[in-house]
């Protein structure tokens, strides 16, 4: 496994769980950058990006699927993917066995370009990691990648089911001094 090589993270400087905090955060902020840049050079928002990465994973699916799995309502969901398809990034087809479903792909020339970007990432990633940890660590890599992202998206759930903050009041009493703007 790593040496420790990570600033701070090895020697004893607080508990392994704090430490395993620490690089999983800063882990997390390398992969927003990624795809923040990503996202750049696509010429989309994250979002749109997000939803793409969705589309690149699976074969195809339907709008109300990637309404649930990216926390948008339907409405927003149609809006996006108005601007992916304007910037002919996927198409929308009917579902061959219920007519009242739209199909969304990504397009072939959108595949392309999104694993054009990534390819460089994704290829020395894959040979870095064959290099550097066995298969039993790589296992257990797995093991805890899989734990982890079931236990963040049962609070992502949590927090989707709670109310958003209340809006900041507008009207109601106007504090005092001078009204219209002008000097008396």
């Amino acid at each position: 496994m790593s040496s420790g090589t990570e600033p701070g993270v090895g020697g004893d400087s607080g508990s392994v769980e704090a430490r395993l905090g620490a690089v999983v955060q800063r882990y997390q902020a390398a992969v927003d950058d990624f795809d923040r840049e990503l996202a750049r050079l696509m010429g989309v928002n994250e979002t749109d990006l997000r939803c793409l990465e969705i589309l690149l994973s699976v074969e195809e699916a339907t709008p109300r699927e990637l309404s649930r799995q990216l926390g948008l309502t339907t409405g927003s969901v149609t809006t996006m993917l108005d601007r992916l398809e304007k910037l002919a990034y996927l198409t929308r087809t009917p579902h061959p066995g219920d007519r009242r479903k739209t199909l969304i792909r990504v397009t072939p020339e959108a595949a392309q370009r999104a694993f054009g970007l990534m390819g460089p990432f994704l290829d020395e990633a894959g040979r870095a990691v064959r290099e550097r940890y066995t298969p039993d660590q790589l296992e257990l890599f797995i093991d805890y990648l899989t734990f982890a992202r079931d236990l963040q998206h049962r609070h992502v759930e949590r927090l989707r089911e709670l109310p958003p903050p209340r809006p900041p009041r507008t009207g109601g009493r106007q504090p005092q001094g001078p009204r219209g703007g002008g000097a008396g």
